[in-house]
């Protein structure tokens, strides 16, 4: 679990590289399926087009991630090419990385004022909020209501953003959706364009779900405990989502060791578990089965911070 001392926390983890192939391979084998199934949407029922649709965007999500700590390349601008076409739509890659690299300072994590992805609010949070939003928060308590509210709830909530730093032409929000709007003008220039998908048919079957399996890996990363290496969890479970959030459900060793690569995450965890799980305070979660049978309708936690 020791890194250089010389190096920052960032750097936990990470080898020696300029290019990952593996990370490349995995990117071209995403593009491609993706290419492959909008193009041959019309021959595929929708019963397996949903599916197939949900896990691609669902692990190109995963691949944001690891753009964001920096691969499949040493360059940010390189791996923003690679990785930064927004198939579920809706976030910028740029607002992704701003958000979650802040997400990274473990001191601040589940903290609602300073870790934008606390899932907890401040009872000032709460006051603010109309019935109507408070029904909708407590609902994606559970991970029911995740599943099914998060994508139009987050959203609706990034536009909002946007339509605030549009008045106060806040550049740090704003500057990344110039390379946004490109993105996503490509995306459906694809989509619409050539493979004459409706762009109802490739929010339902591709970014709404693909953005929903990305929110079950968010779900019971966190929950809040008085020392902060006790905030991350540890899910064990089988190939199926272990592969499609690219090893991030064991989320303490992602925390601890941020610049390890994902295909390097496994063999890592297997030689050291015991001390992950003495570090976590022993959060543990055995499986997303698990995790369904306890709060797919009853929720982790209180919605307002313990703290």
């Amino acid at each position: 679990m020791s890194s250089p001392q010389s190096a920052s926390k960032g750097d936990f983890g990470r080898r020696p590289y300029s290019i990952d192939w593996p990370t490349i391979g995995l990117a071209v084998i995403i593009y491609s399926a993706f290419l492959v199934t909008t193009y041959f949407h019309a021959s595929i029922p929708w019963w397996l087009l949903l599916p197939m649709g949900a896990i691609i965007v669902g692990i190109h999500g995963s691949l944001q991630h690891e753009a964001v700590h920096g691969y499949p390349t040493r360059w940010p601008l390189a791996n923003l090419l690679i990785a930064g076409w927004a198939l579920w739509l809706w976030l910028p890659y740029g607002s992704y990385r701003r958000l979650h690299l802040q997400h990274h300072i473990d001191e601040q994590l589940t903290d609602p004022l300073r870790d934008p992805e606390s899932n907890y609010v401040t009872a000032a949070q709460w006051g603010e909020m109309g019935k109507f939003h408070r029904t909708i928060r407590m609902a994606m308590g559970s991970l029911a209501g995740r599943f099914i509210l998060g994508p139009i709830y987050f959203a609706v909530m990034n536009y909002i953003e946007l339509g605030e730093a549009l008045v106060r032409r806040d550049r740090r929000i704003l500057t990344p959706w110039f390379w946004h709007v490109f993105a996503v003008a490509g995306i459906l220039g694809w989509v619409i364009g050539v493979c004459h998908m409706p762009f109802w048919q490739y929010v339902l079957f591709f970014a709404y779900p693909g953005t929903s399996m990305a929110l079950v890996r968010s779900f019971a990363e966190h929950r809040w405990a008085p020392n902060h290496n006790h905030r991350s969890a540890i899910i064990e479970s089988g190939p199926f989502w272990s592969i499609l959030f690219l090893y991030n459900n064991l989320h303490v060793l992602h925390h601890l060791e941020p610049g390890l690569v994902w295909w390097q995450r496994p063999a890592r965890y297997r030689e050291t578990r015991e001390e992950l799980l003495a570090a976590n305070g022993g959060y543990l979660i055995q499986g997303y089965g698990e995790l369904a049978r306890r709060h797919l309708l009853t929720p982790k936690e209180p919605l307002l911070h313990p703290a």
